[in-house]
């Protein structure tokens, strides 16, 4: 979208990689005003092809993340944060912050897993998570769910902000 777009996301993005580090949460304070202010800045600059663009941007991130958020794999302030980014940088450029993201999740995730020597169960679950997605069959697994005392979860807030800085320069 528009290169207003970076220091605000900088900012939030710095302040909720901290606060997810911190508190394993990414509160609504910080969150919410990141995405209604990303719709009104867009809307203002671009009048309703901003505005559009600014809806098109946090509805793919609501989609994108909206089926690991109701399969509990993921918390519902990483969706939030994903929503204000895509209402920031709008649905082109979130393409290629989701796609980064995966990537870096994907290695914080083996990362964690090693250091806390759990790779395998890891493995374990995102193949029986990809086989069930492949079958259709979306269901809540208890052992992969967040707040599960058998769950190992990573801070997804560094992702997503990797994952949306690196968009900026890629474009």
């Amino acid at each position: 979208m528009h290169s207003i777009a970076w220091w605000p996301s900088l900012g939030i993005l710095s302040a909720a990689t901290v606060i997810d580090l911190c508190t394993r949460r990414i509160p609504n304070w910080l969150s919410l005003p990141f995405l209604v202010s990303g719709v009104v800045v867009q809307a203002v600059i671009g009048g309703w092809l901003g505005l559009r663009g600014s809806l098109a941007g946090a509805s793919l991130a609501l989609l994108l993340f909206g089926l690991p958020c109701f399969l509990r794999v993921m918390g519902m302030g990483d969706l939030k944060l994903a929503a204000g980014v895509g209402a920031w940088i709008g649905p082109g450029q979130f393409v290629m912050a989701f796609i980064v993201t995966g990537m870096v999740g994907g290695v914080m995730a083996a990362c964690y897993a090693l250091r806390y020597k759990s790779l395998d169960r890891l493995l374990d679950n995102t193949g029986e998570l990809i086989v069930d997605l492949a079958k259709g069959r979306l269901r809540q697994r208890a052992d992969i769910r967040l707040g599960s005392a058998k769950a190992l979860s990573i801070p997804y807030a560094p992702a997503i902000a990797i994952g949306t800085l690196f968009s900026f320069f890629a474009q």
